[in-house]
């Protein structure tokens, strides 16, 4: 019997225990998670991301590297026949062994900092959550624990980075534009390569084979993934540390190696720039402590991580290199202010759920006591669970308020580099086809979970992102 087969008898079976036990619950088995069949929509999107992902990070970086951040002109050349693909390809830097050194010993240092430095600054910063945690109920009711020091790396690497540019001198501020394209080559390298061994893993010796889930399609299983929390030992687990490190703490890093760049080329740096720098470092900061609890570890993660993440959420310093602008000063304020209050929103809607959470409604939520809905969900391993959603706060407001604010967040990024160029508003336009579409995926997830109950959230809360609109 192969892993696969093990685990659907295993879920079948404890699902129809459950059933036998608890009378007044769901007949069907446990369902919520990630799906266990695909239809063909959304195979077809898994196979064409497969297939052109990568080449739409290449195509961007190139524009930049080759056409000033346009768009348009390498399209214009390919139609006009004053460009042929392979032109283009031999245009571009090539894989090299420095870039492959340098990238080498960044993923092995942050390896260090997050198996070998416990968190101190939960006892530092007060409310912070840090240390070993634990995470949310798996769909098998298994809760795994976290050591959670993601804001600790990233101060020491940042504090490291500082103090070279400054004293030190090991080596250029400007590394890793430098070496841009040659580190695209080396982090699709790893990309695939760790996406591969979650994917061999999960087949051959997953770490828990309840929350494995095979759909018996080979490209949806790749990418999607199939094991809920792959770990090597107890404490390296896959999506923690490729969520938040190589590729989030790096998120800064590279927005002041372009800042230096910018200074080398110019002899100054733009307001559009630090604007840039200011608004991600407030959004990363948070994000680097936060878990993705409900998807599955594979190509989407892996890959999505190691490459997606760190060369297209950094378009608009890239942009600002090769396009310096100097923004007026109400047009700063303005992008400022955006930037602030979608902050302000992302991170206290998170915080008023983790408070929520910690406290079990035990606290005020807008200086009053927070009002919920009880609510109750069963998983594979039969057990009866109760869980409460908030509807009060930014809860009350609208159902996924954290991803209004993260939106607002990603229009000033853009709104940052002004208007000449399409480029740096892809984010925006990403951002918004994720998060839509996560929020979608979300709820399908809660209605499968909570059946009921979530049909009496859903009424109390109506709307999903912006109240009297959607």
């Amino acid at each position: 019997m192969t892993t696969a087969d093990a685990v659907r008898k295993r879920h079948k079976g404890s699902s129809n225990g459950a059933r036998a036990g608890v009378k007044d619950h769901a007949e069907e088995p446990v369902q919520w998670g990630r799906a266990w069949e695909v239809d063909w929509f959304s195979l077809t999107g898994v196979i064409l991301l497969l297939c052109f992902a990568p080449f739409i990070v290449f195509f961007f970086i190139m524009a930049c590297d080759q056409y000033q951040c346009s768009i348009s002109h390498p399209l214009l050349d390919l139609y006009n026949s004053e460009a042929t693909l392979l032109t283009i390809w031999n245009r571009a830097p090539s894989f090299t062994w420095a870039a492959a050194k340098i990238y080498a010993i960044w993923v092995t240092f942050q390896v260090v900092l997050y198996m070998c430095v416990p968190d101190i600054m939960h006892k530092i910063l007060p409310g912070y959550v840090g240390g070993v945690q634990e995470g949310a109920r798996t769909p098998a009711g298994l809760i795994n624990k976290y050591e959670v020091n993601g804001l600790q790396c990233w101060i020491i690497t940042h504090v490291l980075w500082v103090a070279n540019t400054q004293y030190f001198h090991w080596f250029s501020p400007t590394i890793i534009i430098d070496n841009w394209i040659p580190l695209l080559w080396c982090t699709n390298i790893l990309g695939y390569a760790v996406s591969t061994l979650a994917f061999i893993k999960a087949y051959l010796f997953p770490t828990n084979p309840e929350d494995c889930k095979f759909t018996g399609n080979i490209f949806y299983n790749y990418m999607m993934g199939i094991e809920f929390n792959p770990r090597i030992g107890k404490w390296f687990d896959f999506k923690l540390f490729f969520n938040g490190r190589p590729g989030i703490v790096a998120w800064t890093l590279i927005n002041l190696s372009y800042t230096a760049k910018q200074q080398e080329l110019y002899g100054y740096v733009t307001n559009s720039m630090i604007l840039v720098n200011v608004l991600q470092v407030s959004h990363v900061f948070f994000t680097i402590t936060i878990d993705i609890c409900h998807d599955h570890f594979g190509w989407y993660l892996g890959w999505g991580d190691c490459v997606w993440l760190p060369f297209l959420y950094t378009l608009q310093g890239l942009y600002l290199v090769y396009n310096p602008i100097q923004l007026s000063t109400p047009h700063a304020a303005g992008v400022l202010i955006l930037g602030l209050v979608g902050y302000y929103i992302f991170r206290s809607t998170n915080h008023q759920k983790d408070l929520f959470r910690r406290t079990e409604g035990n606290c005020k939520i807008w200086g009053k006591k927070p009002t919920f809905i009880e609510c109750s969900y069963r998983s594979a391993d039969g057990g009866i669970h109760k869980s409460k959603l908030m509807t009060s706060g930014f809860w009350g407001v609208a159902r996924h308020m954290n991803y209004t604010g993260d939106l607002m967040g990603s229009l000033a990024y853009c709104l940052a580099c002004g208007g000449k160029h399409l480029l740096p508003y892809f984010y925006i336009v990403y951002m918004t086809i994720l998060l839509v579409h996560r929020c979608i995926r979300d709820e399908h997830r809660c209605s499968n979970k909570y059946s009921k109950d979530w049909v009496r959230y859903t009424a109390a809360v109506p709307y999903r992102l912006l109240p009297n609109i959607f």
